[in-house]
């Protein structure tokens, strides 16, 4: 609140931050969004036809979320009424739904804003609907993680889930642009250091803003080098959440490069995780089932050096036993690729759930007791190390069960020899049983 003084005009008005003045004044002014914003955006439609729907805004820190919904209120000639999960409470929701029910009442909609909407617990979710579901008031929330997983499917039946991007390289420059032309100069930077600057915002524009206003206020001198930069702003740690859906999506990023024989793309992820703060023994579990999963038979090895380079990190801890993470990230990519033992185990198990209690045949029962054999076990079993060729060819299935093949190992690296075994022995078994 104002003090007396700022309120007579005897002090001068606080500065406000470079972000906040550039804040567009319509939506034709909002950057980097064009997919939802530009003339066929469903959101610029809406804002068109002053009929707004419930939404979800799903995006990157500084991507433009307040300042659409903001915009949005003033271009369908909504009342714009904000609150963030962060500071209120079931109090202050209810204080927001019986204002925008008198607003109602005397004709004026409202769009409430709710910044962080994640935050509120499932039954502080539940409590909007009935006031979204009579119209009382028009919700547009705002969140950095992802609505599948943090919202009620109550709640996201309700609404549209709009995506935002993060600011592509061309958007950054527009906001600098923007940014020189507000202070009627250009920033004091190199070519070089103008892109690495672009390049520490990491797609947030408000951000982007702050680090500008900073080179701003810096008496004017040569213009800085990109080396020179990085003494004068610190580049902050890429965005990741160790617990959440970026964590899941660069491992999954990483599991599947390692799968499509990509060491390049494996060694970026692997890098873009440990950068983040990443635990290293999570991604090494995640290496020892890709090399079970996806290499598998084809390079036997690979699940020992998987195991081996977790031991290598558990002995020699960060940085040094990184290496050993990436050493194997690269041999798993660039190893023969099977999943065959993979899918042999998933048919197995399924007629193992089909067959029941099925015992195995009696010649290949263990008899420790006279009793077992007078009974008939192990009547009848071949060793097979005693066979010509080391081969019987018996069977081993339980009694009235088919034979099935399950395992059908493929044509890369170590697997093809195996193949071969495995068909010669077919043969045989197939010649034995005539």
């Amino acid at each position: 609140m104002s003090d007396l003084f700022e309120a007579a005009g005897l002090t001068p008005p606080a500065p406000h931050p470079l972000a906040d003045r550039l804040r567009p004044k319509s939506l034709d002014e909002v950057i980097g969004q064009d997919h939802l914003l530009g003339p066929e955006g469903p959101i610029r439609r809406m804002a068109q036809a002053r009929r707004l729907s419930s939404m979800i805004l799903w995006g990157p820190p500084g991507s433009g979320k307040t300042t659409i919904a903001r915009l949005l209120a003033t271009a369908a000639g909504y009342e714009f009424q904000q609150l963030s999960a962060v500071f209120s409470g079931v109090a202050d929701l209810k204080k927001a739904f019986e204002t925008a029910r008198g607003r109602r009442a005397a004709g004026q909609a409202t769009l409430l804003f709710v910044d962080e909407i994640h935050r509120f617990n499932r039954s502080q979710q539940d409590g909007f609907l009935p006031f979204v579901e009579e119209g009382i008031v028009t919700l547009v929330g705002a969140t950095t993680e992802n609505p599948s997983f943090e919202l009620n499917g109550a709640l996201l039946s309700r609404c549209q889930v709009f995506v935002l991007r993060r600011l592509d390289e061309a958007a950054l420059n527009q906001l600098l642009a923007k940014a020189e032309a507000h202070e009627a100069r250009a920033l004091p930077l190199e070519p070089a250091a103008r892109d690495a600057l672009i390049a520490m915002a990491d797609g947030d524009g408000r951000y982007l803003l702050t680090l500008a206003e900073t080179l701003f206020n810096i008496v004017p001198g040569e213009p800085l080098s990109a080396a020179a930069l990085g003494q004068v702003l610190q580049k902050r740690s890429p965005a990741y959440d160790k617990d959440r859906e970026e964590h899941y999506n660069l491992i999954s990023a990483l599991h599947k490069s390692i799968r499509g024989s990509d060491p390049d793309a494996a060694l970026y992820w692997l890098a873009r995780m440990l950068a983040g703060g990443e635990d290293p023994l999570f991604i090494a579990r995640r290496l020892v089932r890709a090399a079970s999963e996806d290499i598998g038979a084809a390079d036997p090895l690979a699940l020992v050096l998987a195991n081996a380079a977790r031991d290598t990190y558990d002995f020699l801890g960060t940085p040094e036993g990184e290496l050993a993470l990436a050493q194997l990230t690269v041999h798993l990519a660039c190893a023969p690729k099977s999943n065959s033992v993979y899918k042999a185990f998933s048919a197995a198990q399924r007629a193992a759930r089909e067959t029941g209690s099925l015992g195995p045949p009696e010649h290949i029962r263990n008899a420790p007791t006279r009793l077992m054999k007078e009974l008939g076990y192990g009547a009848g079993y071949q060793y097979d190390h005693d066979v010509e060729g080391g081969f019987s060819g018996q069977n081993y299935f339980p009694e009235g069960m088919e034979r099935r093949s399950f395992y059908r190992p493929g044509g890369e690296g170590a697997e093809a020899r195996v193949r071969e075994r495995l068909e010669r022995w077919a043969t045989m078994r197939a010649a034995r049983r005539d």
